[in-house]
Order: structure tokens, then C-alpha cells, then sequence
């Protein structure tokens, strides 16, 4: 589901929070995959988990991204980690500073030349996401965000 309002019903208990503002480069987003992956670990995600894994290249591609297509020289990008624990649901947010790049809607995603060596990471993000989409909160950012069943 990619909707411009990020779906809030079912989630009532409370959360746990991780948020980081990183550099807008390859190595900010290295950055983010490795904080996510340690993050859920301490959340009790082990790093070997299938939930983990999937959560840390979730993480990988929308970070890559907001590192690529969402870069303005100077302005850094957001990471936000939500964990609903009551259903094991963790949200993913990247903020970035491009509000002009919106990704395409759902399923009109075009799959990517086989010789090409990008163009392919949304469409991991809708096959292992349960819901994404991307939401403008202010006038100066965007935020594609997915979320996934942990375990």
C-alpha cells in the first residue's frame, strides 16, 4: 500500500523509538543499516533473525535513496525506527531533503532492465514490506516509510 497518510489502526500499545540524522552518503547509509540491525538486536531482533536481516535491507535501500535521489549538498537525512511490540510490527522512516522526488505509486513500479545495476530497490521494498508509501510532512522534506512483521 503506498498512501500519502501512513496507516495508524492496530497499533495502540506503546512503541519503542530510535531516530539519527546521517550524512546524505554512501556512508551514511552504510551507517543507518548497521544502527538498525544493532538497534533491533538490543530490541531482542537477534542479528541472525530472518526479521532482522529483512529489516536491515529495508533500511539499506530507502537509505540508499534518501542518499542518492533525496541528496541536497548540506542536508543530512533522517533514520526513524518505530517498534510496536504487541505485534511485532517495525515502522521505517527516511526523511530526506528532496520533496520534488516522491517515489511512484504502488504497483506501477516497472521492473528494472536485466542489464541495468540499479532500479530495483523499491521494488524489494514492496515485496518485503507489509505497507509503504511516502508522506510530506513540511514544505522542505519527504519521508518514504514501510513497515514489517519482525517476527
Amino acid at each position: 500500500m503506498n498512501v500519502d497518510v501512513a496507516p495508524t489502526a492496530g497499533h495502540t500499545g506503546p512503541a519503542r523509538h530510535f531516530s539519527i540524522r546521517l550524512s546524505a552518503t554512501a556512508r551514511g547509509g552504510r551507517l543507518a543499516r548497521h544502527l538498525s540491525a544493532e538497534q533491533l538486536a538490543s530490541w531482542g531482533c537477534p542479528h541472525d533473525s530472518e526479521g532482522n536481516r529483512t529489516a536491515s535491507l529495508l533500511v539499506a535501500e530507502l537509505a540508499a535513496n534518501a542518499a542518492v535521489h533525496g541528496r541536497v549538498a548540506g542536508r543530512d537525512f533522517g533514520l526513524r525506527l518505530t517498534l510496536h511490540p504487541e505485534d511485532a510490527t517495525l515502522r521505517i522512516e527516511l526523511t530526506d531533503a528532496r520533496l520534488d522526488h516522491r517515489p511512484p505509486v504502488t504497483g506501477t513500479l516497472a521492473p528494472a532492465a536485466p542489464d541495468t545495476e540499479s532500479g530495483r530497490g523499491l521494488l524489494l521494498v514492496e515485496a518485503l514490506s507489509t505497507h509503504w508509501g511516502a508522506t510530506s510532512g513540511d514544505p522542505y522534506s519527504k519521508t518514504v516509510w514501510c513497515e514489517v512483521a519482525l517476527c
